[in-house]
């Protein structure tokens, strides 16, 4: 048998080495486009590879993805990240939970995760091709013919495809899995910061709130966590996490759009209310500027207050109603103008790819055509930040690779 992986990602590997222990005697062959392979590996986790996420059950684990998570059930109970954890422990690569769960190699270097792979795949007698770049498939009788871009390559057959090649940031790079067939969604950015070229929060460039809760203006979409303010805007893990749920949506606004913050991590503006009436009982003559509530970064307190038209040099007592609704609306439902994104790192990731109705997500094969599979980002999966993008990697890449 023979087996060309197209791709030669995180995906791509974890399938060649499952194909190769299943299947010793089969000629398996990865062919990359790049000059050198994992490069998007090398570089996740900022060159640490947050391989996955510790998160205690499947369901916890399916709710990461914004699209393809309900799909990804039964396939994590095929290979889930405990097993992920597992098969790299077993092959050598030592590894260390974070408080977040992010899963790292105990090394804190994504080149323990690289040399594993090409250790195994040497090991095993995996080929591995760079430099070439395959611009279409032919489905023939005994089989799929693979024409190269190079033309001095010649097409070349095989038994069984595995197409890995990762997230296409345009539609026209996935016209040639359209014409075999296969549905495709249409491909938008996930995963990105909001530029916020109009606002002056933009000077308190460095501050993080620890717990902010974040929706985009006139929507259900929403995300909580970790907010970071930037000298272009807002990053951080809730931004994140906002992006990718809501990412088509922002693509149809062509990224103007208006966010709220929630600053105090709390929707309930009564409970906020009555804890600003509580420090006026307790703390009467203390001056606004001195007395921060729920712990908010002083520089940012400081904003809010000018923001809010209160005079810094005003007490607690001096506040009034119409004061006190004032801060209480902007801790919890201030506004801020988006207008742009930036990717976030170097780690460019799409949603859509091949629609996951034209996958047998029981195999990963193609529902149209047999022998043909699929796994990674090709596909219309995505996840937040965490390690969950790469778990989806190795999970249809184990899954593929079993070649049933």
């Amino acid at each position: 048998m023979r087996v060309a992986i197209i791709g030669g990602g995180a995906a791509g590997f974890f399938a060649a080495i499952t194909a190769k222990e299943k299947y010793p005697d089969a000629q398996i062959i990865i062919f990359e486009k790049a000059k050198s392979v994992l490069s998007k590996v090398r570089i996740s986790g900022g060159g640490r590879c947050n391989l996955t996420n510790a998160v205690d059950t499947i369901d916890e684990l399916c709710k990461a993805y914004p699209r393809g998570g309900k799909k990804l059930k039964n396939a994590f109970h095929a290979f889930s990240n405990k097993d992920c954890m597992a098969w790299f422990e077993a092959r050598g690569v030592p590894l260390t939970i974070q408080d977040d769960l992010c899963v790292f190699p105990t090394s804190q270097d994504s080149k323990s995760v690289i040399d594993c792979f090409l250790n195994e795949t040497s090991k095993l007698g995996v080929g591995i091709e760079t430099g070439k770049e395959v611009n279409s498939i032919f489905r023939q009788q005994d089989g799929y013919d693979l024409l190269f871009d190079d033309e001095k390559t010649k097409s070349v057959t095989f038994d069984k495809v595995i197409v890995t090649t990762g997230g296409s940031p345009k539609r026209n790079g996935l016209v040639w899995l359209e014409n075999l067939g296969h549905k495709i969604e249409n491909p938008v950015p996930s995963l990105f910061t909001f530029n916020m070229p109009g606002e002056t929060i933009n000077q308190l460039m460095g501050i993080v709130v620890e717990n902010a809760i974040l929706s985009v203006q006139g929507t259900k979409f929403k995300a909580s966590g970790p907010l970071l303010i930037t000298h272009w805007g807002m990053s951080g893990p809730a931004v994140l996490k906002l992006s990718s749920f809501a990412a088509r949506h922002l693509s149809e606004m062509q990224y103007n759009f208006a966010i709220q913050v929630n600053w105090v991590n709390e929707e309930n503006q009564e409970l906020v209310l009555n804890a600003l009436h509580n420090i006026i009982k307790e703390h009467p003559s203390r001056v606004l500027t001195n007395f921060r509530p729920f712990d908010l970064p002083s520089r940012l307190w400081l904003y809010l207050l000018e923001k809010s038209e209160i005079p810094h040099g005003k007490r607690w007592n001096e506040l009034g109603k119409k004061g006190l609704n004032k801060l209480v609306n902007l801790l919890t439902n201030d506004s801020y103008a988006v207008k742009g994104k930036t990717t976030f790192r170097d780690e460019y990731v799409t949603c859509g790819g091949v629609s996951l109705e034209s996958i047998d997500m029981k195999t990963m094969q193609s529902k149209s055509c047999e022998g043909l599979y699929f796994a990674g980002e090709i596909m219309d999966i995505d996840a937040i930040t965490g390690g969950f993008n790469l778990q989806a990697a190795w999970t249809t890449g184990y899954i593929a690779g079993l070649l049933t």
